[in-house]
C-alpha cells in the first residue's frame, strides 16, 4: 500500500470540500480506512511543506510523486485512493 500526503490550510473550502470527500468514499469503501493518509497543515508546519514544490492547496502526493493540485472532486480522491491501494 502506498502511503498519501496532503497538504491543506484550515480556511481553505476546497480543503474542507476535499475532507468530506475523504470522509465520504472511506464510509463508502471501508478498506479506505486501512490507507497511510498524512494530513500537513501548511500554515502550521511550513517546515515540511516547503520541502515540497507546489502553490495551491489542498496538495495530493502519492508517496513522492504530486498526483493533484487545487480544486479537488470526489472522481479524482476515489482514483487517489484506489491508486493508493495497488501494490
Amino acid at each position: 500500500m502506498k502511503s498519501i500526503l496532503m497538504f491543506e490550510t484550515s480556511w481553505c473550502p476546497y480543503c474542507r470540500q476535499a475532507r468530506k470527500f475523504m470522509d465520504e468514499l472511506i464510509k463508502e469503501n471501508p478498506k479506505y480506512k486501512e490507507l497511510n493518509i498524512k494530513v500537513i497543515d501548511e500554515e502550521l508546519h511550513p517546515e515540511i511543506a516547503k520541502q515540497y514544490n507546489y502553490y495551491n492547496v489542498p496538495t495530493y502526493y502519492l508517496e513522492s510523486e504530486k498526483v493533484h493540485e487545487g480544486i479537488p472532486n470526489k472522481e479524482i480522491i476515489h482514483t487517489l485512493f484506489e491508486n493508493a491501494m495497488s501494490q
